[in-house]
């Protein structure tokens, strides 16, 4: 099941973090960048793609909150499946992990977790 709008949903939220930018990504789609690093990008409103540190990555598939990478399934990317509006959010909790890792402001984190 598609759920509507997903890509402007999660867009609209990451695009209020500080320092968040948007632009098409290489492969496809709608990436979102913070300090020059890329946090993930969207494949339309289907799925998402986010590359975290291979021990973040471990504990996310074990605890079956993502998926290995549909393409490099060995690496520390993973894919996130959207088929609900309860997994919009998942996502948008996905990227405001690697919004905090890469460096987003402190002074936002506090929003970030209402």
């Amino acid at each position: 099941m598609m759920v509507a709008n997903t890509l402007e949903r999660v867009k609209s939220e990451l695009l209020s973090w500080p320092g968040v930018v948007t632009k098409t990504h290489r492969f496809g789609g709608t990436e979102f960048d913070l300090n020059g690093r890329e946090m993930g990008h969207m494949h339309g409103s289907s799925w998402a793609d986010l590359p975290f540190p291979m021990k973040v990555r471990k504990e996310l598939v074990e605890k079956g909150k993502v998926s290995p990478h549909h393409i490099l399934p060995e690496s520390g990317w993973v894919t996130f499946y959207v088929r609900s509006d309860e997994d919009v959010q998942t996502l948008i909790g996905l990227f405001r992990m690697q919004y905090e890792r890469l460096g987003g402001s402190s002074n936002n984190n506090k929003k970030l977790r209402q």
